[in-house]
């Protein structure tokens, strides 16, 4: 008899699991020093994303929206601006999800706020990282990350609680994926790409659509499978790209309106009318394009009827008008059907940044001093390397990465420059974070395949030395723009480029120890690198020294994305771009004065069992009340008073079944509107008329307010509160 013994085999060494590397360590295929410098860069992003977190404010319209939407589930899908769910934000929630899970989870505080965003940031860092190396190595991938990370709207972008940081990451995810897919001709990772783009349609709506050409062109060049399969899979991502994008109108518009909030930005409650017409359309006025038709409530900005009123609403509430009229949204209201198209005029601009881009520099603006200096620092270096990566690697087959990823970045680079060339942006910098992702992938790709041709000689030689003396150039032309501001940078920028080429050119001149190993060629390779060290440091310490200026108080303050002397506090006064973002982040510590604490007692001893705390006529006039209490106050006209929520119709149902008592009258923060709120003729103005004339004003001594003076109706943001609010009571008619 015959017995076997089972032992276990041997497993050959090459078959073992790979050791479990450090975290620090690089993996395998990478330079040994690329995880290091990688953590390093990182960490560098997070000092200055996250330097005086604690010291945070609220964004004045956003963060009432995450607190309403941190409170109740309902509020957190529709983006509801008000804890009520009366009306939403003036565009799509999803940038805004982050936030508000934060707050169920940590609380609701300012740098709570902040803090997803410092965490968006640092991810985009290390995802360009990640996409560049795949395409252009290791070096290129951290050249890419350092250049983007010391870009001065970087620093200024991921330490604001707006759209743009989110919106960033996501299409930098999905340039990723589509890289990717076009290295392996992979449906899934292109169909990955067309996510990543549908969730940035959800931070930033239209604008997400802008890289769909950029992607499709990397992925039709170089994918290698045959041309109708390429073609079928751009298909099957572009409807994955959409439906991705329009789910959640979709879902907004299936949802009856008594059930959902009001959709701001629009006058028929649509959200195809809030992203299309107010968020799109009105941006780009001044190339002819027009949001008349659209439904959008910037159609109708200074486009009253002849009779001086923008439509006419019944002076008593619809029979069919909810009885729990607590979500006021109603459908299309009387008053939005019956307004006229016509369309914003020339050079009008919301506090949204919406209207024509003749006032905010036009075609030139990209290289102007609002934004260049916080974008633009290299726009010669990548440039240069856009041309000579498409033109040195023309000859190469039709998948070639390095070509592939040079058509990708400078597709993106060149729709998103024509974007916002042609479109409205005011004085929002951190529109700019997907140009300043572009121009460090193609400057750190371009940087290093400068190297290799200068290394190896010939006519391609000079583009190094030319990136370097444009680059240079540039930047001093930049920071003389601004004399008083670290007046040491010229010289220094100046001294660097000189020693990067010097240095350069002796190793050139000083011919070139090919001849093998010896004392000789180790020169040269030092002084060799000596130049490209200088190099790097000519090109990045100008916009590095903007970005670090976010490390003081001074600098790095302004909720537009702004940092250095732009974005001093001593500028805000003196552009009025600027006093919109003091208008948004007014009452931004979320602390009520002693006028407002009064105002608030009294209210809340009177209010007589009324859900809402008191009706305001903008919000600007709710904001600081939701922001500290999380009250339950409704906001009439939306972001730009012109919105037809509630209706007058509306407005008298709730006074008339007790659910508003308290209505605040007061000067309206959002620019363009008459004093209270509203502009001449729109609901909001009308609703004001109506409590003046039907309503009893509160003496002003009941609830510590100040008496009324000739100054009660200025517009001044300054003013102090307690002259600038009037309390009337609204009993019940019925």
């Amino acid at each position: 008899m015959v017995t076997h013994t089972l032992t276990t085999p041997r497993t050959p060494s090459s078959l073992a699991p790979p050791a479990r590397r450090a975290p620090w360590k690089s993996p395998e295929g990478q330079p040994g020093y690329a995880r290091p410098v990688l953590l390093g860069i990182a960490g560098v992003a997070a000092a200055l994303f996250t330097w005086r977190i604690n010291h945070s404010q609220y964004h004045g319209f956003y963060a009432d929206a995450v607190r309403s939407m941190s409170q109740s589930w309902k509020a957190f899908f529709f983006g509801s601006f008000d804890p009520a769910n009366t009306i939403t934000l003036d565009k799509l929630p999803g940038f805004l999800w982050p936030q508000a899970l934060a707050v169920r989870l940590l609380g609701f505080h300012p740098w709570v706020l902040t803090l997803p965003q410092a965490v968006e940031g640092v991810l985009t860092v290390l995802v360009l990282y990640r996409a560049v190396r795949r395409w252009a190595g290791a070096d290129a991938a951290l050249l890419a990350a350092a250049a983007f990370t010391l870009t001065p709207v970087t620093a200024g972008l991921f330490r604001t609680s707006v759209e743009d940081p989110a919106f960033t990451l996501l299409l930098v995810l999905a340039a990723d994926a589509a890289q990717r897919a076009a290295l392996s001709a992979r449906l899934r990772s292109l169909l990955s790409a067309g996510v990543w783009v549908g969730l940035a349609f959800q931070a930033k709506m239209l604008e997400a659509w802008t890289v769909l050409p950029a992607l499709a062109a990397v992925y039709l060049l170089a994918a290698p499978t045959s041309m109708w399969r390429r073609l079928g899979h751009l298909v099957l991502a572009g409807l994955v790209a959409l439906a991705v994008s329009v789910s959640w109108m979709a879902v907004v518009t299936a949802v009856p309106a008594p059930e959902r909030p009001y959709v701001d930005g629009s006058t028929d409650n649509s959200a195809i009318s809030m992203v299309v017409g107010y968020n799109f359309l009105n941006r780009f006025s001044s190339v002819g394009l027009s949001a008349a038709d659209t439904g959008s409530v910037q159609a109708v900005r200074g486009g009253a009827s002849p009779s001086g009123t923008v439509g006419t609403a019944p002076a008593t509430a619809p029979a069919s008008a909810p009885t729990a009229a607590r979500t006021t949204a109603s459908g299309t209201s009387p008053a939005a059907s019956a307004a006229p198209g016509a369309p914003s005029a020339p050079g009008t601009a919301s506090a949204a940044g919406t209207g024509s881009g003749s006032r905010d520099g036009g075609w030139t603006k990209m290289f102007g001093c609002k934004f260049a200096p916080q974008t633009g620092w290299l726009y010669p270096w990548a440039a240069l390397a856009l041309v000579c990566g498409v033109a040195w690697r023309r000859r190469e087959p039709r998948t070639d990465v390095l070509r592939s990823g040079t058509v990708l970045w400078g597709t993106w680079l060149g729709l998103f420059f024509l974007v916002f060339s042609a479109g409205s942006v005011g004085g929002h910098s951190y529109y700019m974070g997907v140009v300043a992702v572009a121009l460090a992938a193609l400057s750190g790709a371009g940087g290093v395949q400068m190297w290799r041709e200068f290394r190896s000689g010939g006519g391609r030689a000079w583009a190094l030395p030319a990136a370097i003396t444009g680059t240079v150039l540039w930047s001093v032309f930049l920071v003389t723009r601004f004399p008083d501001f670290l007046p040491w940078l010229p010289s220094t920028v100046l001294a660097l480029g000189g020693l990067a080429l010097g240095l350069l050119g002796a190793a050139r001149l000083g011919e070139v120890g090919r001849a093998g190993p010896g004392g000789r060629s180790a020169g040269r390779r030092a002084v060799l690198v000596g130049g490209l060290t200088a190099a790097v440091a000519a090109a990045l310490v100008a916009p590095g020294a903007w970005a670090s200026s976010v490390l003081t108080a001074k600098y790095g303050g302004s909720s537009m994305g702004t940092v250095g002397p732009s974005g001093s506090a001593s500028t805000v006064s003196q552009h009025p771009q600027r006093r919109v973002d003091s208008s948004m982040s007014a009452n931004s510590s979320g602390r009520l004065t002693a006028s407002q604490q009064a105002l608030l007692g009294y209210l809340r001893a009177h209010r007589n069992g009324s859900p809402y705390l008191f009706a305001a006529s903008s919000w600007g006039s709710a904001s600081p009340f939701i922001l500290a209490t999380g009250e339950e106050v409704l906001p009439m006209g939306g972001f730009t008073g012109l919105a037809p929520s509630p209706t007058v119709a509306e407005f008298r149902h709730l006074v008339d079944v007790g659910e508003v008592h308290y209505v605040l009258l007061g000067n309206s923060l959002t620019p363009g509107s008459v004093p209270g709120g509203g502009a001449a003729g729109s609901a909001a103005a009308r609703i004001r008329s109506w409590v003046q004339s039907d309503c009893a004003e509160v003496p002003a001594a009941e609830y510590g307010g100040a008496a009324r003076s000739a100054a009660s109706d200025s517009r001044s943001l300054d003013d102090d509160f307690a002259t600038q609010q009037r309390l009337y009571s609204c009993a019940p008619t019925r």
